[in-house]
């Protein structure tokens, strides 16, 4: 878990500098989108995966840490997105898909860890 974290930590330094380089060229056009799309992986990645190695809490399995992944991801490239029509100055309602699925993909790998710790814990 202590790996994942550390990645997600490594995405968030990574969404830092394409903002700052993406909006360096941008001419003095800023977008808050763009500007905390580093929060997404920092909060909903970095953090809740390095609190569990560090309190040894239950680890989920796969198919819900990749639920879980997608999610995050869905999330930060949609907040780049909008970032990036915002600083062109133009908008899409099709940018509203990433919210929506990465809600459902982070929803559903919490629902699958639900599912397979209940399940755990009635096996042993």
């Amino acid at each position: 878990m202590k790996k994942i974290g550390l990645k997600y930590l490594l995405a968030a330094l990574f969404c830092i500098v394409f903002a700052a380089i993406y909006e360096y060229f941008s001419h003095q056009v800023y977008s808050d989108y763009m500007i905390f799309a580093f929060a997404i992986p920092m909060l909903g990645g970095a953090l809740p995966f390095l609190l569990m190695t560090a309190y040894g809490s239950f680890f989920p399995g796969r198919t819900s840490i990749s639920l879980y992944h997608s999610g995050i991801m869905a999330l930060t490239v949609g907040s780049i997105m909008h970032g990036v029509l915002d600083i062109y100055g133009t908008t899409n309602s099709l940018i509203n898909i990433y919210w929506a699925a990465g809600a459902l993909l982070i929803a559903a790998g919490i629902l699958v860890a639900i599912m397979r710790s209940r399940t755990v814990k009635t096996d042993s």
